[in-house]
């Protein structure tokens, strides 16, 4: 039995974390994401990250086990983008953030011995503007259906974004460099970030990541 838990059920955390090598069971925490009355999108993350990683910490029979939790979220203009429930709501979002520069945001949650860790990382992201019909043909996809904002950093064919500056891994779901910094037992991650922004992860922390199409 692994040691290590993942409490997501996204792929791309499933798919980052993996790329260290290290042997890890997946628990997904299936709870109520919906903010509350009165709270800040900060506030909504932190509670959100918080619960799934206490849900599934409180379902473990050895508690020993380190859960790992992650909340990823897109801001702009003060507004929470997360994932759209249509194409209509897909088509809004990625309209509002075409040329635009915005904030992508995680929250980190370590839950260890029965205490819980927490961090956040911050990346900005500036989009290039795509035409009407390069997005109409991404939300045909479906892949939007499923990402926070509404789109996908990584996508081969319609490649959104200009520039990030900050964690590239932040912005596709899980920063491992912060990740390791909780739990330094884990693989260095400099070649996962290389794989995935044809940069160091160190050199990311300094220098903007530029993506091309």
């Amino acid at each position: 039995m692994s040691r290590l838990v993942l409490a997501s059920a996204s792929p791309r955390r499933r798919e980052l974390l993996g790329a260290l090598g290290v042997d890890f069971e997946v628990l997904p925490s299936h709870i109520d994401e919906t903010p509350r009355p009165g709270e800040t999108p900060f506030q909504t993350q932190r509670r959100v990250t918080h619960d799934k990683a206490a849900t599934v910490a409180a379902s473990l029979v050895d508690p020993t086990r380190d859960v790992i939790a992650c909340d990823t979220t897109v801001l702009l203009d003060g507004d929470m983008l997360n994932k759209p429930e249509d194409a209509a709501e897909a088509r809004q979002m990625l309209t509002r953030l075409r040329g635009r520069l915005h904030e992508v945001r995680s929250c980190v949650v370590v839950a260890r011995d029965g205490v819980a860790h927490a961090s956040e990382v911050s990346s900005r992201v500036l989009m290039r503007a795509f035409s009407d019909d390069e997005m109409e043909a991404y939300i045909a996809t479906g892949d939007p259906f499923d990402k926070a904002g509404s789109y996908a950093v990584q996508h081969p064919e319609f490649k959104p974004v200009m520039e990030i500056r900050g964690c590239p891994l932040n912005v596709i779901g899980l920063p491992l460099c912060r990740l390791r910094g909780m739990l330094p037992e884990l693989p260095e991650c400099g070649d996962v970030c290389a794989r995935y922004s044809g940069r160091d992860c160190r050199a990311n922390l300094t220098a903007p990541v530029r993506r091309h199409r």
